[in-house]
């Protein structure tokens, strides 16, 4: 599809008027109303009656303000836009309204670089796995407070690498996690990181400026190799957390191979094989080779 292809709609509704018209407690009412409906479309009478607003012209008046941008009428009644719905979504994930605190806690899984337990804490809306030992960083990454609810501690973690995963596998793919613009990767040999790395990967939005940093090996996670070199260990990447990986956390098991253009070489180790993978600065992958670990 070429840029001509691309419509822009005429009617677009400023960022700040599109606030406004969502912050208000009958309108947020209306959306949620919606949002919770099992079927959709909904009659004016039924929406009305679940929102809990008598007086039926000051109930229009606001659902006039919501159409079309969040709420769009059709013949059978009222149905929610996708604004509307991420509106509810961002509600709902706690971000805007929650500022929930989590009392730190030991894992049992080991740090990569001295074998210490790892800690965990969890702070505006940030969980960061870290060694209080050695100092080592295991990665510090968005979490919306949303996803603290009725959950375990161990299917908060679960949840956290699954995020962790879609997120930068979506960022080194050139897809913004946030809003699906245009993600740009850039090869950086140096700086502060949250993990404490020298080489890593940051991933940066042309369009909303979000911003996501990793060592290189994180992005190997779901690559087919990777995934059957480690399955023909007994390991399972997809229910292993990435924590557990070094390559995933620091860049100890990373060689540069060339700088201009980049080519990166990661070496992943399982018993007596090494998997050797060779990366561009994009991260596309351009080569594996297995070999025996005693042969490095």
């Amino acid at each position: 599809m070429s840029r001509a292809d691309i419509q822009v709609s005429d009617d677009c509704v400023a960022p700040a008027e599109a606030f406004s018209i969502v912050g208000n407690e009958t309108r947020l009412s209306i959306l949620e109303a919606l949002f919770e409906h099992s079927e959709r479309p909904v009659r004016f009478s039924e929406l009305r009656k679940t929102v809990g607003l008598r007086d039926s012209a000051q109930f229009n008046y606001h659902l006039d303000k919501l159409t079309p941008q969040f709420v769009v009428r059709t013949d059978a009644g009222y149905d929610l836009r996708t604004a509307g719905e991420r509106v509810v979504q961002a509600v709902l994930s706690g971000s805007f309204n929650e500022h929930p605190y989590v009392e730190p806690f030991a894992l049992s899984d080991p740090c990569t670089n001295c074998g210490t337990p790892l800690s965990v804490r969890y702070e505006d809306e940030q969980l960061a796995i870290d060694c209080e030992d050695c100092g080592r960083g295991h990665g510090t990454y968005t979490f919306p407070p949303g996803g603290l609810t009725d959950r375990s501690r161990s299917e908060l973690l679960r949840a956290f690498d699954q995020r962790v995963r879609h997120r930068h596998c979506l960022a080194a793919d050139g897809v913004c996690p946030v809003c699906s613009g245009r993600m740009e990767t850039t090869i950086v040999p140096e700086g502060d990181c949250c993990l404490g790395v020298g080489l890593r990967a940051e991933h940066s939005c042309a369009n909303c400026n979000h911003e996501l940093c990793s060592a290189i090996g994180l992005r190997l996670l779901d690559q087919s190799d990777v995934v059957s070199f480690y399955a023909d260990h007994g390991i399972d990447c997809s229910s292993t957390p990435y924590w557990r990986f070094d390559w995933c956390v620091s860049d100890d098991c990373t060689t540069v191979l060339q700088t201009d253009p980049w080519r990166i070489e990661v070496a992943l180790s399982a018993d007596e094989q090494t998997l050797l993978v060779e990366l561009d600065g994009s991260l596309a992958v351009q080569h594996t080779e297995r070999i025996d670990s005693a042969k490095r």
